[in-house]
């Protein structure tokens, strides 16, 4: 347990440190996604960020994980983390794997200059989405072998990978054996990745769920429909005891733009001794309404048969739309799926493929119709994509730099 009541901690995994339950996530709290100069921070933000991390810090969050991509989260929290001292403070970062170890040792070096560290605890190979970032890890002369020696001088503790990447290339990386944990996307709305968590607890790795509250379907902002389908609990509440209560979590990513955003997050820990009670008449709810919109046919086979987004003309990724209109149905999660909508083709490998938008003008429907033959929804799939796209579309949404 925690020194700090009301927050437990879990081995994570064979770095044998005592993760808590809940990890606070420097992606929503910084002033700007550019790495802006010191004498750019507002005293505002600072402010802002120093009432987040002593609410954090005495309510047990000893966990902080950013990363070279979060425009100013570093420098922000490098000034502030000497002023919040921490006894028991577990310091994460994460740098983005490149071609050039070189280049990836530069920005390495210049995390650790802007966080004002001689060590991190725990350094994260940032998004590992394609084969070539697996690839310019582990080749001789890669990324890995930069980490080993600055493990080697006691400046990082223990090496780890993000991803978004396809679950056949989670499990490839896993497999390799050369990372102590992972950090993925795992929550109620998305729970395809669930072989990778067993296999990750197979290999003894921590297991960090990454942006349960927000790629989770917008818990911040939730639907009137979600709302009453998780009552009594929050939606955020109900998303992060079903998390905490699954096997395999050990920690799951609070990501906080200020100090109340802390508060649904401690109530779900206060809550999570009663997680066997509360969960599952919601998850009945919850799959009740989901039959009822969709059927029971619909459920069973929409994702049989269809291909890939790169083998799909115009790049449309199929799997991730219908997953969205899945979710619009069910449960009117219209605000996320039209973020996630229009994304697509604007994501790169963090979020791949293109959306609906092509239909009718550069693809035809003859076109889709004519890669979905092992599809049994094939002739529904068409009008339902326009649908889709009357409802949510209109509108491209660039991916932040380097988000998770």
């Amino acid at each position: 347990m925690s020194l700090v009541p009301g927050m437990p901690t879990r081995r994570f995994g064979r770095t044998e440190l005592a993760m808590p339950v809940l990890s606070l996530g420097g992606m929503r709290f910084q002033q700007s996604w550019s790495d802006l100069p010191g004498e750019a921070i507002s005293a505002e933000s600072q402010a802002n960020l120093r009432a987040t991390l002593e609410k954090a810090v005495a309510s047990g969050f000893h966990h902080i994980e950013t990363a070279r991509g979060y425009g100013s989260s570093e420098r922000q929290l490098g000034t502030l983390l000497p002023e919040l001292p921490d006894p028991r403070r577990i310091l994460q970062s994460k740098v983005s794997p490149q071609a050039d170890a070189a280049a990836f040792e530069a920005e390495l070096t210049l995390s650790f200059e802007r966080l004002g560290v001689e060590r991190l605890d725990l350094l994260t190979l940032h998004g590992l989405n394609l084969p070539e970032h697996l690839e310019q890890s582990l080749r001789p002369g890669g990324c890995l072998e930069v980490v080993r020696r600055w493990q080697e001088r006691g400046r990082i503790g223990h090496v780890g990978f993000s991803t978004h990447a396809p679950l056949a290339l989670i499990l490839e990386a896993i497999a390799t054996d050369a990372f102590d944990y992972i950090n993925l996307h795992w929550y109620f709305i998305r729970q395809d990745n669930r072989p990778a968590i067993e296999a990750a607890g197979a290999h003894d790795m921590g297991v960090f769920v990454i942006s349960p509250t927000d790629k989770g379907g917008h818990l911040h902002t939730p639907s009137e429909r979600l709302l009453e389908l998780c009552s009594p609990l929050h939606p955020i509440v109900f998303n992060d005891l079903f998390c905490l209560a699954a096997e395999g979590i050990d920690t799951i990513s609070v990501g906080a733009a200020g100090p109340e955003d802390l508060d649904r997050h401690l109530e779900a820990v206060a809550l999570l001794p009663r997680a066997a009670e509360l969960l599952p008449p919601i998850l009945e709810r919850l799959e009740r309404a989901r039959q009822q919109a969709l059927g029971t046919d619909w459920l069973a086979s929409w994702e049989q048969g269809l291909p890939a987004w790169n083998h799909t003309p115009g790049d449309i990724n199929l799997p991730a739309l219908l997953w969205m209109h899945n979710l619009l149905e069910a449960w009117d999660l219209e605000g996320f799926v039209r973020a996630r909508y229009g994304l697509l083709g604007h994501g790169g490998h963090w979020f791949p493929g293109a959306n609906a938008d092509a239909l009718d003008g550069e693809v035809s429907e003859a076109q889709l119709l004519a890669v979905l033959g092992g599809s049994p929804w094939a002739e529904r799939i068409p009008p339902l994509l326009r649908r889709l796209r009357a409802r949510v579309g209109g509108q491209a949404v660039q991916r932040l730099m380097a988000s998770d």
